[in-house]
């Protein structure tokens, strides 16, 4: 994570991973063609100007003075807040994502959905007062962030109450730094959730994983891409784009390859809008020959998320017809687990630029997550049909919240959930693919084959030309 508050979306808090951050502390953003056009700076700072919360996410904005401070807030916590400057509607800070506020919504510059605002007469009192910083201080924000956000407890049989009445009385005034961080990491191990995580200033941390599968990583992309190269695409020339996170070959028969490690980090890029413009770049060379494909394998297996609304352009340039995505709801109050915000619908639009919509095969896998799966679930009711070929997606859909806890460590959580049209859920286990078969295991580098590329090859060989 680059900071508390990460460029788009962050999947994650590692900095030493290959995939961007992602999921901003309060991502949300209107779907593409929605934004109705800015207000005038006069016209913002008179209708602007006050104290909001957000319908669920745990954040106030308050905008005054040509500025507006974010405030992350829970029942009994408020963090210090980060500071933007005001340009009408839009509200920027260096090192963070703009976002804009308009008709009681608030969203963030790369992410779907939007987020409702209401007025408050004024800050909660814990946001105008000297917090506490103890070690309980620190377990209590912790415990009640996840209480009162936090929407799976139920789906993975966690009684998140025993759990505080377990680690609570270890607290003592007196515990180490080192003690205080294992106990907080092992009060989220057990979630299996690569949405939750926690970073110490000294260099601490822990991230969370579904059992059974591996966290996608730079290290992790160095073993693969290579393999890749030399097993599925032996003699074939692949090419690179988007400062690596997307490659391209061309395979026997018109049939083409497309690998997609990340829906963000096309560059050293500053903003959202420049993101936008560089995937376009390179899938515009990538898919420039896709008209004469009578066939696309597109390999996921490696992919650490980054921008929803970016994974829907890539899914815009592989359809010709619009079609449903999925919805997206979040948590919305802290008492009772069962309240949600309005769910909203988002939809896949077909891109004007150089795009793909024949027969389609999906390679999945355990290292792929977030965005990698959100873009996944969209892909579900494209027509002709993906097949899915290989394991179980990761299982984390959710935006993230970014929080500072009371002595500077940081941390985050999922607070929202993804449905289907039919209102199926794939958090936890992640999306299931048509057709179960190895990927990256010890047996496969042994044999130094790539079953599920070769099975998504002979599908698509074996189906009639277009």
């Amino acid at each position: 994570m680059v900071s508390p508050r990460p460029s788009v979306e962050s999947c994650g808090m590692d900095s030493q991973t290959f995939r961007p951050a992602r999921r901003v502390l309060i991502g949300a953003a209107v779907a593409a063609g929605l934004i109705a056009a800015p207000l005038t700076a006069a016209t913002a700072a008179s209708s602007l100007d006050g104290v909001w919360q957000t319908e669920g996410y745990g954040t106030i904005v308050a905008i005054g003075n040509g500025k507006a401070r974010l405030y992350s807030v829970t029942g009994i916590s408020c963090s210090a807040p980060a500071t933007y400057q005001q340009d009408g509607n839009r509200f920027t800070a260096a090192g963070e994502q703009a976002f804009t506020v308009e008709h009681n919504r608030l969203h963030v510059e790369g992410n779907v959905g939007e987020k409702v605002l209401r007025r408050l007469e004024k800050l909660p009192r814990t946001c105008t007062r000297p917090q506490p910083t103890g070690p309980l201080a620190v377990f209590d924000q912790f415990w009640t962030d996840y209480a009162e956000n936090y929407p799976f407890f139920a789906a993975k049989g966690i009684d998140w109450r025993a759990v505080r009445a377990k680690y609570r009385p270890l607290v003592t005034p007196g515990i180490s730094e080192d003690a205080l961080f294992e106990l907080l990491a092992s009060m989220i191990r057990p979630l299996g959730d690569a949405h939750t995580a926690i970073r110490t200033p000294s260099g601490k941390f822990y991230e969370g994983v579904r059992p059974g599968t591996t966290f996608p990583t730079e290290k992790l992309e160095a073993q693969i891409r290579p393999y890749i190269e030399s097993t599925a695409l032996k003699g074939l020339t692949y090419t690179s784009y988007g400062h690596d996170r997307i490659g391209y070959a061309d395979l026997p028969g018109r049939i083409g390859y497309l690998r997609v490690i990340a829906f963000l980090g096309y560059g050293d890029i500053p903003d959202y809008t420049a993101e936008r413009v560089a995937l376009n770049q390179a899938l515009d060379k990538a898919l420039a020959g896709a008209a004469r494909l009578r066939g696309l394998i597109l390999d996921l297996r490696i992919n650490g998320g980054g921008s929803d609304q970016l994974a829907l352009d890539v899914a815009g340039r592989l359809t010709n017809k619009p079609y449903f995505a999925y919805f997206k709801r979040a948590r919305n109050d802290p008492q009772d687990a069962s309240s949600f915000t309005a769910p909203q619908p988002f939809f896949v639009k077909p891109s004007q630029r150089p795009r793909y919509a024949g027969p389609l095969v999906i390679l999945t896998g355990g290292s792929q997550l977030s965005a990698g799966e959100t873009f996944t679930e969209a892909m579900m009711n494209r027509s002709p049909r993906p097949v899915r070929v290989g394991q179980n997606t990761q299982g984390v859909f959710s935006d993230t919240l970014q929080r500072t806890l009371p002595n500077g460590w940081e941390y985050i959580l999922p607070n929202e959930e993804f449905r289907t049209l039919d209102w199926s859920s794939f958090d936890g286990p992640g999306i299931p693919p048509d057709l179960r078969v190895p990927v990256f295991t010890a047996e496969e580098f042994k044999a130094h084959r790539d079953t599920a590329f070769t099975t998504a090859l002979d599908l698509l060989r074996k189906r009639k030309d277009r």
